[in-house]
């Protein structure tokens, strides 16, 4: 069932990698325990058992998406020279790729200029970003709508700038008419967008965030860890497809590799259209810069050593998949966001249950509509039938969660709400 053949091509990758070091004397480093690998391999798949089937279709849960198998070879190739993307002594190579992977993402988003790098996760990622707003807006306020993600309210304690929830709507946009009036209040510095909230996958209307941002003048970052890539897709809603259309005209952003770009863990990326910015990062260390004149991406990071075969894994993959609308990468996320409108809809059709609200991206809730107490019997006789779900507490009331983020899910949603109903039918019979 796992993907072998990646292994494969690794092996030939990994001739043609050796072949570039055959200038240099023989050598053949101690590896000590060599012995004894194979017996602690065998073991590390055994514990690895104990875990869920990320990979499979019946993973229908949390924000888990598998590696596309270009992303996991040029990742484990990359780890056999191990570069570290700070300085240039240390990924030479990595580097460039990374400013190329990168420069081609800010495209996506219409970006030719522009400041940014690669993160070990979306949280680093929103943490620069909120770094950035809160140099140029000391001591000032950053907005997010409540079902921003909770990491915005932590980062910014970090920080310790003060920040406020704005109320969201029962869609899980951010409100607007309770966005302006705090706005209209003062000393706010950035407003944080969410483009694909975790819970729903909701977008927030960015068209009408950007009118407010004229008229009050304050810094936009757009938190589009999860939700960025759906630029590319033909089939969004025409709110949602409206929102990505203008997110260019923020100040910055932050996408995640890692969730819809088939990416490893983990694999963050931050940022910015004022490449300006780039000078708040500057330090006077004295041992890390003599080796070249070009930049290193560890005068524009807030981390020091980050993992260049996440780098090249990404770069590897858009070479093999470029970002482009109606490319192999973006059927993918359109497949998945009809997987999501075809379950909510047969959802909707089964007088059992009753939809939150229809998905704009991938993310279906749903709970039973006349017995919400059963929620929890449900997932748990779900994943009994190795159907696994989430739940989400919304207003005081659990809800089922599903994050249809596989291209695959779209042909297994059969198979997906037969079990279902025999969690729903074994869930009530136990119940009442």
């Amino acid at each position: 069932m796992l993907e072998t053949r990646s292994l494969e091509l690794l092996t030939d990758a990994l001739r043609r990698l050796d072949e570039g070091f055959t200038g240099l004397p023989a050598f053949q480093a101690d590896i000590p325990g060599d012995q004894r690998m194979g017996a602690v391999l065998a073991e590390v798949a055994e514990r690895l058992h104990d875990n869920f089937p990320y990979f499979h279709p019946l993973y229908a849960g949390q924000m888990l998406k598998p590696p596309h198998p270009v992303a996991r070879a040029a990742y484990a190739l990359a780890t056999w020279v191990n570069p570290n993307n700070h300085a240039l002594d240390g990924g030479r190579a990595s580097s460039a790729l990374e400013k190329e992977a990168v420069a081609l993402i800010a495209t996506m988003f219409g970006w030719h200029t522009h400041l940014g790098h690669l993160t070990s996760s979306g949280t680093i990622a929103n943490l620069e970003a909120l770094w950035v707003a809160g140099k140029l807006h000391p001591g000032k306020t950053i907005l997010a709508s409540e079902m921003a993600h909770y990491t915005h309210e932590r980062i910014s304690g970090v920080l310790q700038l003060p920040f406020e929830k704005v109320p969201a709507d029962a869609q899980g946009h951010m409100d607007m008419a309770a966005l302006e009036a705090r706005l209209a209040a003062g000393d706010v510095g950035t407003v944080v967008v969410t483009m694909g909230t975790t819970g729903f996958g909701a977008v927030d209307p960015l068209p009408a965030v950007l009118r407010l941002k004229e008229k009050y003048g304050f810094r936009l970052h757009a938190d589009a860890a999860y939700g960025g890539y759906f630029g590319l897709a033909t089939n969004l809603g025409p709110e949602a497809a409206d929102a990505f259309v203008h997110l260019g005209e923020v100040d910055s952003i932050v996408i995640d590799p890692h969730k819809h770009g088939l990416q490893p863990y983990g694999c963050g990326c931050v940022l910015f259209d004022d490449p300006a910015v780039g000078a708040l990062y500057r330090h006077d260390s004295p041992y890390t810069y003599f080796s070249s004149a070009e930049l290193h991406l560890g005068e524009i990071s807030l981390e020091c050593s980050r993992a260049g075969a996440s780098a090249v894994a990404l770069w590897a993959t858009m070479r093999l998949l470029p970002l482009w609308p109606g490319g192999e990468f973006a059927q993918g996320l359109e497949a998945s966001r009809r997987a999501a409108l075809a379950f909510a809809q047969r959802l909707g059709e089964d007088d059992r249950w009753e939809v939150l609200c229809e998905p704009e991206l991938d993310i279906v809730c749903w709970a039973p509509k006349s017995k919400p107490e059963l929620s929890q019997a449900i997932f748990d006789e779900a994943a009994r039938m190795d159907l696994h779900l989430a739940l989400i507490q919304v207003h005081g009331r659990l809800w089922l969660r599903s994050v249809l983020m596989k291209p695959e899910h779209e042909g297994w949603l059969e198979d997906i709400l037969i079990r279902l109903d025999r969690a729903y039918v074994l869930a009530a019979a136990r119940h009442f």
